[in-house]
């Protein structure tokens, strides 16, 4: 009872007679102004969304579409120029590696070359040079031997004048000394 009451208050209250209160939607009174509204609005929502939005986002996706394309391409050119450049520095490394080798070569063949000139001008200067010497010893040694025998001459006739008391006389001493060398 308390519950009518508070209903009947509500009612009176808000200046009406008593009206059966429920959810609009579902009341079958305003199904067909309700379906009208429905389709009004189904249909402004399609032409907006048709003509309006769709199309810009379809710009959009294909803007984007075609930058990744075009970025891709790029990328690749990019990374085919690249492994050109490599190629190219590559073989330009061996290029310069095969030159750097044949300078060097080149450089040691000429120092070669220089040193073998060098050698054989000083084997042929110290060859003359040591002829030159031999030269001088075997002239020092038939001097000194043309001597050894004036010597060997004084030492023999000093030693027997010595032991004898008597000076031998030169040819005596002469032919001692063409013995003793035959």
């Amino acid at each position: 009872m308390a519950q009518a009451q508070t209903t009947n208050a509500t009612t009176e209250a808000h200046g009406g007679a008593h009206e059966d209160v429920g959810f609009p939607p579902l009341k079958t009174e305003t199904f067909a102004g309700q379906l009208v509204w429905l389709a009004i609005t189904f249909v402004l929502l399609y032409v907006l969304l048709s003509r309006l939005v769709l199309p810009r986002l379809g710009g959009i996706l294909e803007n984007r579409r075609s930058t990744i394309a075009t970025d891709l391409d790029d990328a690749a050119a990019m990374k085919q120029r690249a492994e050109d450049a490599g190629t190219a520095y590559e073989k330009a490394l061996a290029e310069a590696r095969s030159r750097a080798q044949g300078l060097a070569q080149e450089t040691r063949s000429k120092l070669a070359a220089e040193s073998d000139a060098k050698r054989k001008v000083l084997e042929a200067e110290l060859a003359k040079r040591l002829a030159e010497a031999e030269a001088t010893i075997s002239a020092k040694k038939a001097q000194a031997m043309g001597n050894v025998r004036g010597i060997a001459s004084d030492t023999a006739t000093a030693i027997v004048e010595r032991l004898t008391g008597k000076a031998p006389s030169a040819q005596t001493i002469q032919a001692a000394l063409d013995a003793v060398k035959a």
